[in-house]
């Protein structure tokens, strides 16, 4: 059986990095699931439900980092008969779970705080703020670990932003106890918890429509595809871009089909046209895959994007020269 065409998998395309991330991403496990057991046992002995919430909020994360991992884990395989385009997209669900996850905490943290307006508890002081303090210092620690791969990968990003929210969550513990020691008011803690889902919120929904966008497969933010056609447009034999689309199976890896209108039918010439098309679009382009087909006659020269709904209701077939992958 003929093996399917395989696209890049993130160990070719940055194989150094891919592995550090992984690397990190089980040393970030390891340092979460000792917070986990630490906020746990200090939470039974000083009576502290706040600890033992942000013990639960690093439960959850301890999940999201093991989705993460096994995410990037996947992006390495093969393409394969029934996946050819690999598993490339199981970052982009992962990114996509994860963010939800962090809204939801957020929801959580909102209808925790409101309670505690309402009706306020009293609040320890002293082992609170220290395991906190610990909390803090070990989140940001391992937050600082993972923004190395945030930049470029939703999936690693998205479990940056989980770590980063539970270092505020313990920050805010830390400086809510404090202000609580001396003032004596314990409307604080739910005061501060408020401002940590602000800071949460702002990073998660960015993290979820990204994400989002790209399982819709939409435009990757950056790429104009009215500039690709126009840039296209300007080489020498080419007539008319159509058929036009550009989408990003991960953001490193952005692809493109269009149909391409050119004069004549001339071999050697088409060739060149080709050539000259992958290198104005990838050298102007973040585009890293092209498939192109030439055409001697268009049927609607007018619609540079293909509307799926009326596909049934084309009857006419241009004369194809051939395709290019």
């Amino acid at each position: 059986m003929p093996r399917p065409v395989s696209h890049e998998t993130l160990t070719t395309m940055v194989p150094h990095t891919y592995h550090e991330l992984r690397s990190r991403l089980r040393i970030a496990l390891a340092l979460n699931a000792v917070i986990i057991v630490a906020e746990f046992v200090g939470g039974f002995l000083t009576n502290s439900i706040g600890l033992i919430g942000d013990a639960g909020h690093n439960l959850v994360d301890q999940g999201s980092l093991f989705l993460a991992l096994y995410a990037h884990i996947l992006t390495a395989r093969p393409a394969t008969d029934s996946r050819t385009f690999g598993y490339h997209r199981a970052g982009i669900v992962a990114a996509f779970l994860n963010s939800f996850i962090l809204l939801l905490t957020a929801a959580g943290i909102t209808i925790m705080s409101a309670e505690r307006i309402l009706t306020p508890v009293p609040i320890q002081g002293g082992w609170v703020m220290l395991i906190a303090l610990i909390s803090f210092v070990a989140n940001l620690s391992i937050a600082l670990l993972l923004q190395h791969g945030a930049k470029d990968d939703l999936n690693i990003r998205s479990a940056f932003w989980h770590m980063l929210s539970d270092a505020w969550v313990s920050l805010g513990v830390v400086v809510s106890g404090g202000a609580i020691m001396l003032t004596g008011w314990s409307v604080l803690d739910p005061l501060v918890s408020l401002f940590v889902v602000v800071a949460i919120v702002r990073g998660a929904w960015p993290l979820f429509k990204e994400s989002l966008e790209v399982i819709l497969e939409s435009t990757p933010p950056g790429v104009s595809p009215a500039q690709v056609a126009a840039t296209i447009e300007s080489i020498p034999g080419v007539k008319n871009v159509h058929d036009l689309h550009i989408w990003a199976v991960e953001p490193r890896l952005i692809m493109m089909t269009t149909h391409v209108q050119v004069d004549g039918n001339d071999e050697a010439l088409t060739t060149d046209l080709l050539q000259a098309i992958r290198n104005r679009v990838t050298s102007g382009f973040k585009i890293k895959h092209l498939t192109i087909q030439l055409e001697t006659e268009c049927c609607h020269p007018e619609a540079v994007h293909c509307d799926l709904s009326k596909l049934h209701d084309q009857h006419s077939h241009p004369e194809f020269l051939h395709s290019h992958h």
